[in-house]
Parts: structure tokens; sequence; C-alpha cells
């Protein structure tokens, strides 16, 4: 049950529309952006992955942030029985469980008058710099809150993964909050507005041997200090969201409710998107929800590419009543599809 219509000239921004950030790297992925309006542009803030461009026969190369702020290589053979290099995205030591990526992210500012045509910038707007970014920075959302932009995202490292927060009212000039969620835990969503005279967000902790990949809440005095968490939305046993669930867009406020477009995965690694709508005055209580997702990997360049059968947002424009979706495909490029606000609320069942 698809009800958003792609756009006719997706996908909007691939690989092959950008240079690398590096002589030495080629752009393997330009995908999961963050969306938001910014005076007469939308601005996305797009995850954009590299890896090197000259490795030797039978070896993988695996670039991290070293301790003097340089980027440097970690080489693994590939017949290695030590490590599991069976997917492309990462090798893992068998006995310790270490994980190692074969690419490294960075986000870019992209900007566009109509929202469909694009210009990315060629520089970083952020990338690594601290210890716990060592391995990239991924999957930006994007929040306005009283004319400031708050940025949150990935902060991966051999610590785990992390969620950090920088701020910025221009998109030239940033402040870096540092970490607001320890690993792991990603997939932070940051409501607009506060709520009961705190800030909101969802997030996704990760847990270990016990629990599943569950959406939960949290508020916060600060945007920085997070506590007073809630459970709030589960998987189902079987079917699209046995796997996981998890934030997509940050949530749109509607007359019925908090609106949120989120992703969920089968066992099989599927990805499709759902929707929620939660209370105005406590986010933490679903009212109304999809049973099946409202949209599902179907065109080529969703089916196929880096990471295959992958529809995954973090950003959503809504303007005249039309949601405008921006979504990662196949780990490997941005597209854009469309529906009537309306059309999203009546799939929702209580």
């Amino acid at each position: 049950m698809s009800i958003f219509t792609r756009h006719a000239l997706n996908p909007l921004i691939t690989p092959d529309h950008l240079r690398s950030s590096r002589p030495d790297y080629a752009v393997i992925g330009a995908f999961n952006a963050g969306a938001i309006r910014f005076g007469a542009e939308t601005l996305l803030l797009v995850r954009v992955a590299e890896r090197p461009l000259a490795t030797d026969a039978g070896w993988i190369a695996c670039p991290y942030l070293n301790d003097l702020g340089e980027i440097a290589l970690f080489h693994v053979r590939s017949d290695d029985p030590a490590y599991d290099t069976r997917d492309a995205r990462f090798v893992r030591h068998q006995a310790t469980g270490a994980v190692y990526l074969t690419s490294i992210s960075h986000l870019r500012l992209a900007r566009s008058v109509d929202g469909v045509h694009f210009t990315v910038e060629e520089s970083p707007f952020l990338k690594s710099e601290t210890g716990y970014e060592t391995f990239g920075v991924e999957d930006a959302r994007i929040t306005c809150i009283d004319e400031t932009y708050y940025v949150n995202y990935s902060a991966v490292s051999a610590h785990g993964i992390a969620t950090g927060l920088i701020v910025t009212r221009d998109f030239r000039s940033i402040t870096r909050q540092g970490i607001i969620f320890p690993p792991s835990n990603r997939d932070v969503t940051i409501f607009p507005q506060q709520i009961g005279g705190r800030y909101v967000c969802y997030h996704r902790p990760m847990p270990g041997e016990f629990g599943s990949y569950n959406l939960w809440m949290a508020t916060s005095p600060d945007l920085v200090r997070w506590g007073d968490h809630r459970l709030v939305l589960q998987g189902s046993a079987a079917g699209w969201d046995s796997g996981r669930v998890g934030g997509g867009a940050p949530p749109i406020w509607t007359e019925q409710g908090w609106l949120s477009i989120y992703h969920a995965a089968d066992r099989q690694h599927r990805y499709c998107l759902g929707a929620f709508l939660a209370a105005h005055d406590d986010p933490a209580r679903v009212i109304a929800r999809s049973r099946q997702p409202i949209f599902t990997p179907e065109a080529p360049y969703e089916t196929s590419g880096f990471f295959p059968n992958v529809v995954f947002t973090c950003g959503v424009v809504v303007t005249d009543g039309l949601i405008r979706m921006y979504y990662g495909a196949s780990d490997d490029c941005i597209a854009l599809a469309e529906a009537p606000l309306s059309d999203v609320l009546d799939v929702l069942t209580r």
C-alpha cells in the first residue's frame, strides 16, 4: 500500500552528481538526507559515503579518523579467516566482534528553489572531528524551533553509534553541542516545539541480549540533557516491521495529533515506511497507526543498489497540505515522493 507518488525525475541525487571531498576517494552513496524549508529554498543535509579509490588486490581498506585528526586506513585481507568480509559495508573480527566500515560518511548541504533540482555543495557541511565520530557522521535530521535549526546525527566510532547535536541559524556557521545520546542509540527525531514546557524527541536504543529495536520518547529542559524515557512503538512478531522500528522524519503537527513517518524492517532487512499519530499533549501515547506500510521498495533504484530493498526517510517538507518526502533508496541515492497530508492521515487506524 504505497500511498505516495514517486517523482518523475527520481532519483534526484546520485553518487554520479557529486565530486568526492578528497582526490583519492570515490563517492559511493548520497542518501538519507534531512530536509527543511529555509527562506525560499529547500535544504537537504545529504549523507555522502566515500571510500578509497586504490586498494591492492585481495585487500579491503577501511577508513577512519586517527588520533591526529587525519583520515587513515585499516587494511584487512579479503580472505583473512579472522574476519567476516561477506558484507560490502563492513568487516567484522570473528573473535572480538570489532567492526570496521569500508566507507566513511560526512554531511553535505544541498539547495533547491523548486524542491526538485538540487545543487550540492562540494565541501562537507559536517565531518568527523571527534573520537566519537571516527567512522563517520550519518543520517541527519533537522528541526526548526524559534528560527534556530537543530541538526542531530549519528556519530559512529568503535565505541558504538551515538547521537550528536549541532545548532545553526544560517547553515553556514555551526555550534557543536556534543553527544546527546550515548551508544547505542540512533534515529532521533526532535519535535518542532516544546510540549508541557519541555523539549521532546523520539529515539531508538539498540539493546543487546534482551529486548528489540523499538521507538522510545524522551524529554529535555535544554535539548542536551534527556530523561523521562518511555516506550512508544513496537514492531510485530512477523511481517514488514518484525525486525526493527525507528524514527524517520521529525514529527509533524496536525489538528488530529503529531504525525510521524517512521521506518521499519523485517527479519530479511527489507526497509519500508509506516506512519503513526500521537496525542498532542502526550507524544508517548499512540492514538492511530498504519497496520501496513505506506511506502515500500518497488522502483529499480529502491530494489537494487548498494544495500537493496531499502526506502528510508530522514526529512519531509509540508506545504499547502502536501507532504514532500525525501528518502534514501538502497543506501545509494536520494529520491522524492509526494502525498496529500490528508491521505496519510486517512490510512491510520485507531
